[in-house]
């Protein structure tokens, strides 16, 4: 999966040291990032190569993680214009971009450039934000609110019948993603996990489920959700009542003939937990 970038090694530690002309910037602008794509490879800018376009760059350039020794830093605002033979590429292209470490470096530092945008006023008086200095936080200096990046729980569910799987298509409205997926869904306010999988497979399909069984996670930064993978049995009748405002198709499918291409467990737990189904790994 995108996240699983072994050797290499991320360091998501707090750190407020000013930006050295060798370190990696990740500019990001209406959702796209600042790179150059040679082959099949994309490549970030440095400091020292964004200096002569954005002088403000030492000044404004904020300590976003570490990549093995290589330090990543990102702009609070999105001021910064192209230049050069660099372009902005659309953040949900970083699925199929490689090599994956760097893929995942920007799609990662996306979620953390949204953090800081998001909170440069404080939503309870509106004073300007300030940076907390000893973690990563925004404080507001005038009611002290502090603000802390925000991760969304959500589930992915592998509802299985025998020797079939369900999958789901997306309507245009509710995402850009086009191919088949499995069931998803954000967990709600007082809700443990399990609960969220029970109501998020009976509002989007009308099925209830049993014998829920935890897979695994995923950090997945183009929604800003910590997924849990589940699998779990289709109880009692197993006919489809759709969600048509949220999905456009929902449908069985046998093991040996799933309409989702292997390349897709490299990437996401969704397609992960497929492959697992189509090997007989899972049930």
């Amino acid at each position: 999966m995108i996240h699983n970038i072994a050797p290499h090694h991320y360091d998501i530690t707090y750190r407020t040291a000013p930006p050295k002309a060798s370190d990696t910037i990740l500019a990001y602008q209406n959702g796209r990032l600042l790179c150059k794509i040679k082959g099949e490879n994309i490549i970030f800018p440095t400091v020292e190569e964004i200096s002569g376009s954005f002088m403000p760059i030492f000044i404004k350039a904020r300590y976003f993680f570490g990549i093995d020794n290589q330090s990543y830093y990102g702009l609070p605002d999105e001021e910064m214009d192209r230049f050069g033979d660099w372009e902005y590429l659309p953040v949900e292209k970083l699925r199929y971009i490689g090599p994956m470490w760097k893929a995942y470096a920007g799609i990662t530092g996306y979620q953390i450039h949204k953090f800081y945008l998001q909170n440069r006023f404080c939503g309870c008086c509106g004073e300007k934000m300030q940076a907390h200095g000893a973690e990563r936080a925004m404080r507001c200096p005038s009611c002290g609110r502090l603000s802390y990046p925000q991760i969304c729980p959500s589930v992915i569910v592998g509802i299985t019948n025998g020797s079939r799987i369900l999958l789901t298509k997306y309507t245009p409205g509710h995402s850009s993603f086009r191919k088949y997926a499995l069931v998803a869904g954000y967990a709600e306010i007082g809700e443990s996990l399990e609960d969220t999988v029970r109501r998020e497979v009976m509002e989007e399909v009308g099925l209830r489920v049993r014998n829920i069984r935890y897979y695994k996670s995923q950090p997945w930064s183009f929604s800003g959700a910590l997924l849990a993978g589940f699998f779990c049995e289709a109880d009692g009748c197993v006919r489809i009542t759709m969600d048509q405002d949220e999905l456009s198709a929902a449908e069985w499918f046998e093991r040996d003939n799933l309409p989702v291409e292997r390349s897709e467990a490299g990437i996401s737990l969704t397609g992960e937990m497929i492959e697992a189904f189509r090997n007989g790994r899972m049930k």
